[in-house]
């Protein structure tokens, strides 16, 4: 027995919560979630908006805020918004590969200072920002213990790998410019049984997968991968992975269309994008410096892709001949779109437009 394409697209728009908006509250949609693409500040939201009934993105700021939603750098050494159990399991499960991108990045042995001096500087890091501290601040406190070292400095990668989060500054999406970065008190754990939770974790939220969709989710080895899952409980579908008693829907099920978050976990947490992505439409959303583009869904797969207008409408670019009721569709989800950036910041994602001058002859319409 195996999965047919349909089958498995279906099953991550149910366990993303895209086959229809579901009434959670905020800290449990993120758990369901599982993981949320964090680089741009806005993207959380725009992701909660399409899968929660009802979302108020106050409850986001709040949850940031109060620190039972976190964003830190994890999976793929990429900023990500995750429940604050989550964030003790998978820093942990992580941690290795966090401490490799950057102590044995050619900048860092370009620098004056060895990984013992950086590893000693922890304790002073993790006391000073036991309250919010800015890139200006830390910098002082490290250059005081250690001197100048040499550039990008021993911040860059300290940051990375010393378990801080972001501490909201205000703005309009809770995350401005200029980051603030607070530590936060984990719990000593086992590296390998927090590898095989985080591995479980992913199977609730992108279930079923292979093991190289694990390893593009976690950028984790996959010798380490295939030994955290003989440990646990698991069920095998020719090469898919999924925890127990979990049914998939049927291929035909329907899917709303949506208008997706710049970074989409759903486009990125898998070794096998065609999941969610058309091959011929890969290299339009997905750009070579790893810019992933706000996407159009249509009946389950991106069919184009989206930008606000100057005037605060939403432009909607289309990859392929659409019918009349899907651009109703997509009509009726831009205008809660719209509603949802006006509150907040209209032109979001604007310093990404000049993607838009390489994109085909496409039909594009204003929604």
């Amino acid at each position: 027995m195996t999965f047919t394409p349909r089958q498995l697209n279906r099953a991550t728009l149910d366990r993303q919560m895209l086959l229809r908006r579901e009434p959670v509250d905020v800290p449990a949609a993120v758990g369901r979630v599982v993981a949320i693409q964090a680089q741009e500040p806005a993207s959380p939201y725009i992701a909660l908006w399409n899968r929660v009934e009802g979302f108020n993105p106050a409850d986001l700021d709040e949850a940031f805020t109060s620190g039972t939603v976190r964003k830190a750098s994890l999976m793929r050494i990429t900023l990500h918004a995750v429940t604050a159990a989550d964030h003790e399991v998978f820093h942990h499960a992580m941690l290795p590969a966090l401490r490799a991108s950057r102590l044995y990045d050619k900048r860092f042995k370009g620098m004056d200072i060895t990984i013992e001096q950086a590893d000693a500087l922890l304790e002073h890091l993790l006391e000073f920002a036991e309250t919010p501290r800015q890139k200006a601040e830390i910098e002082e406190l490290l250059h005081s213990h250690v001197g100048d070292v040499g550039e990008p400095g021993v911040w860059w990668a300290l940051r990375t790998y010393a378990g801080l989060v972001h501490a909201p500054t205000g703005g309009p999406w809770s995350f401005g410019l200029r980051p603030s970065y607070q530590a936060v008190a984990t719990e000593s754990r086992e590296r390998p049984e927090c590898l095989a939770e985080m591995l479980r974790r992913y199977l609730t939220g992108f279930g079923p997968a292979t093991i190289p969709d694990m390893n593009q989710f976690s950028m984790l080895p996959r010798t380490s991968i295939r030994e955290a899952l003989e440990s646990l409980d698991v069920v095998k579908v020719g090469d898919h992975f999924d925890v127990p008693n979990r049914t998939i829907p049927d291929e035909d099920t329907p899917a709303p269309p949506r208008l997706m978050a710049m970074w989409d976990s759903t486009l990125l947490a898998y070794a096998d994008r065609s999941r969610m992505i058309p091959n011929d439409y890969r290299k339009l959303v997905i750009r070579n410096n790893g810019d992933t583009l706000p996407t159009l869904l249509v009946d389950g797969y991106v069919a184009g892709v989206w930008r606000p207008t100057e005037d605060g409408g939403v432009e909607a670019t289309a990859f392929h001949a659409l019918s009349d009721d899907q651009w109703a569709g997509l009509a009726e989800e831009a205008a809660a779109l719209r509603k949802l950036l006006g509150d907040r910041e209209p032109q979001v994602y604007r310093r990404y437009a000049r993607w838009w001058s390489g994109l085909p002859a496409s039909d594009v319409r204003i929604l």
